[in-house]
Order: C-alpha cells, then structure tokens, then sequence
C-alpha cells in the first residue's frame, strides 16, 4: 500500500502539465482580498488565510520563523514571510501614499515580513508575482518599515488584514493572526490625489461641459489651494466655449475663487455684474440667504431688494424681503412682506414655511 502511494505521488509528480480541474486551496487555506478606499486611493491586498489549527503558542517565533530564513527551495537562502500562505501576498495603491511616513509610489508590491518579537521589518518589494518568498531578493525592496506587533485580546484563527482607525486621508492596517497583530498606517495626500484627478479628467470628454471646470475650480476654492489654476478652470467654467457664461454658478465659483485669493473687490464685481444677472429668482434669494446665515445682514438685504425689485409678484422675492427686514432688524416690516408672501405659498411645503415665519414675526421674534 505504500509503495502504491508512493507510486501515485510520483505519477502525479511528473504527469503533463495540462490545465487542471478547480480545487480546494493547498492545506485548506482561504484565499481572500480586502480593499479600502483612503481620499481618492484605492487599497487592495490580497492574501492566503492559514489557520491556527490548535497550534496556539507556536504560531510567532517557530511557524513563523524570526527575521530572514532559509526555505529549503528556491534561489534564496534568506527568505522572509511571505505574510500569509500559499502564493505571495500582495498589496497595491491606485496613487502615491506614505507608509508610516515613508513615500511609497502607486503601484503593485509584493509584501513581506521579517517578524521580530520587539521589532517587525515589513517590506514592499517590486516583484509581485512570484511564488510566496521562494524567490525573493532584496534588491527588488522598494521599502523597508519598522514596526512593533501588539498583542491581541482574542484570538484570530485564519489570519486576516483589517482596516482600523480611518480617518479621510489615512488608515491603519493590522495584520491580524493568533494573539498577534503587526500594524503600519498608510496616508495619502488627499487634496493633491483630487487635483491630480482633476487635470486627468478635464483632459477627457468630461471637460467639454462647463459644469466639470465649475466643479474643479469650486474644490480649490472651498479649500483655499491651486487657486491660480483654479481661477483658469473658472474662466473655463464660464466661458462661451463651455456654455457656462449664462449660468449663474458658475460665476459664483469664480467669486468664491477670487475671494479665496484675496481679491475681494474683484470677487463683489463678479456677482454684481456677472452672477445675479443671469440669476433666477431662487438662485438670488438662496445666494441672499448664505450671506445671512454669514451675518453679513447688509449685504444680504440689498440682494434680497434686487430681487424684489425684479420679482414682486412671486412668493419667493416676498419671503425674501421678510428675511431681509428681520436681518436688518425690523421685524415689523418683515411682517408685512411675509404676510404677502403667505397669500402666494405655491405649494403645501412652502405654505407651512412661511406660516412658521409669520407666526414668529407676530412673537417678535427673528427668523433668519
């Protein structure tokens, strides 16, 4: 009987290497993959999942054998773990990143680990396609991080990678197996990734519509960065070529851009000459109503006035002017104006907005 098993191993050995029927993994390891996605940055590792199987103590210092070893096979003699089982774990980065404050550039790796019960050498290395660490050569490291394992509360049985601790530009990732964890933390330059993509996608069909440009500009503008660039996408978002020169956002952007730059004045002459011309009733009262909610009651109510001025029949421009008496302080106008706008409420909604207004106004109370 053992020769006959012998025998089969051989044959099995040595038969053709057609392609093979699908089977369960070598000794039973889950394969998995886990993503995450940090700002625009797509993280992905993919990895083999061995267990424990009832060898708990002998997991980190003797299955996992400290630093760098020799396999037995292969064209190394001074192989780390290959942070998993089977083939070799892998992890990639759609943009640059840092890790644990060391600049890694986007792209594919092959992950390693050169465990250590104080100290952890993980290792992203360019080649990502051979087999485990078999074959691994330390001239192919790209990077090179020391870290320090925790120990876990519980026990973890298949051996997994977790994303813990997100923030909008940074995660940590834990290696977690038995009672062990081996973390790093990745970061990603969020707002230089967004305006990377921006120059990207402008470049394609997406920036033949101003709205993409008004997008870009408006991102700068909110963040108060690339705002020389981002004044040339405004002009882009309000340009003829790209159909924004009647829209009032998009001159809006432009101002917000110009402000972000210190250029008030140019910023107040764009939405005079620009923006609230081409506005329509509900552009102007809501644009009227940031500038109350920015205290800036002076400003808001000569907003609210054009509008009025323009549209005294529609119940929007009456409800307007009741916020911009109140913001002024005069409630007892306000009132009047709200009581106008309450006999044009065109629907339920606004009916019981308006009601709610009018009912604070006769409290003498400020709506705004």
């Amino acid at each position: 009987m053992k020769k006959l098993i012998t025998l089969i191993a051989v044959i099995a050995f040595t038969a053709p290497a057609f392609a093979q029927l699908t089977s369960l993994p070598s000794g039973g390891n889950k394969t998995a993959s886990v993503s995450e996605q940090i700002g625009l940055t797509n993280v992905t590792i993919n990895y083999s999942r061995p267990g424990v199987k009832k060898r708990e103590g002998h997991i980190w210092g003797e299955l996992v054998t400290p630093g760098f070893f020799d396999l037995g096979f292969g064209n190394t003699k001074s192989a780390p773990w290959r942070g998993g089982a089977n083939e070799n774990t892998t992890i990639e980065f759609t943009t640059d990143v840092k890790i644990n404050g060391k600049p890694l550039a986007a792209g594919k790796y092959g992950f390693f680990i050169a465990y250590g019960a104080n100290e952890t050498t993980i290792i992203f290395s360019k080649n990502s396609t051979s087999w485990g660490s078999f074959y691994y050569d330390p001239a192919e490291d790209v990077l090179r991080v020391n870290v320090k394992p925790m120990p876990l509360d519980k026990s973890v049985e298949w051996l997994k990678y977790e994303f813990v601790n997100e923030t909008p530009s940074s995660a940590d990732v834990q290696l977690q197996w038995e009672k062990l964890a081996i973390p790093f933390k990745i970061e990603v330059d969020v707002v230089g990734s967004q305006i990377a993509s921006f120059r990207k996608e402008l470049r394609s069909d997406k920036g033949f519509v101003w709205t993409s440009w008004d997008q870009a500009a408006l991102y700068c503008a909110q963040n108060k960065v690339n705002l020389n660039e981002a004044l040339l996408w405004a002009d882009s978002a309000t340009s003829v070529t790209f159909g924004g020169n009647r829209e009032f956002h998009a001159w809006i952007t432009k101002a917000a851009v110009l402000d972000s730059m210190g250029r008030a004045a140019d910023a107040q002459a764009v939405i005079k000459n620009n923006a609230l011309p081409v506005g329509d009733e509900n552009q102007v009262y809501q644009y009227a109503r940031a500038l109350t909610r920015s205290k800036k009651n002076k400003e808001a109510f000569d907003i609210f006035k054009l509008n009025y001025d323009k549209h005294p029949t529609i119940f929007i421009a009456n409800a307007g002017m009741a916020r911009g008496y109140s913001a002024m302080g005069d409630n007892k106008k306000a009132l009047e104006f709200a009581l106008k706008a309450q006999k044009m409420a065109p629907d339920k909604p606004n009916q019981d907005a308006i009601d709610k207004i009018v009912k604070s106004l006769q409290d003498g109370k400020a709506i705004n």
